[in-house]
């Protein structure tokens, strides 16, 4: 599917406000893959249908998670974070994506995980610090991921699950381990 079907057909699946973000996280992983030798093509795919799922109805997510074998651990979990792994399974299935680092980098840009590709890492950050994201530190962040891809990704997930504990919330086991992963370096 040509970048311009994908952008007409995520525009139809979100709000506006969710469609600019998308924008804006494709534009920054951009930007980011160029600087760190990733494919700017995946990065632009990946960034566009991050969050194809996000406007779907709980029920329908938690049916393509229980129908395509993703990991049901998600489902004790707030269902905030399993747009994912249904956009994972929609890129799949209706746009037609094949390319298991593109899914990997849909699948995991919210709960990050331990092994992940530089792809991977992109879209996760870029997701945080794209410009229209306002919160305490976003610029200490940015300046990070200007620097080095792993460092942002490092800082980038200290703040989600500090964020996510800060909030008396449940964290992801992938969240932990990845962060373990990366303050462990």
């Amino acid at each position: 599917m040509e970048t311009q079907q994908i952008i007409n057909e995520i525009k139809k699946r979100v709000s506006l406000k969710r469609f600019e973000h998308v924008i804006r996280v494709a534009e920054t992983a951009k930007v980011l893959a160029a600087r760190y030798g990733v494919s700017v093509e995946k990065a632009e795919l990946a960034a566009l249908l991050h969050d194809v799922a996000k406007s779907m109805e709980p029920a329908d997510m938690r049916k393509l998670i229980e129908e395509n074998g993703e990991d049901n651990r998600l489902l004790s979990f707030h269902h905030e974070i399993w747009h994912a792994a249904a956009g994972k399974v929609i890129a799949r299935d209706e746009f037609g994506v094949t390319d298991s680092d593109v899914l990997n980098a849909i699948r995991y840009h919210t709960t990050g995980r331990v092994g992940m590709s530089a792809l991977e890492k992109v879209i996760y950050v870029a997701d945080l610090i794209e410009p229209g994201r306002k919160f305490p530190k976003i610029e200490e962040l940015r300046k990070t991921a200007e620097l080095s891809i792993d460092e942002a990704m490092k800082s980038c997930i200290i703040h989600s699950v500090g964020y996510l504990v800060g909030k008396r919330v449940t964290v992801f086991p992938d969240s932990f381990e990845c962060y373990n992963e990366h303050v462990q370096r």
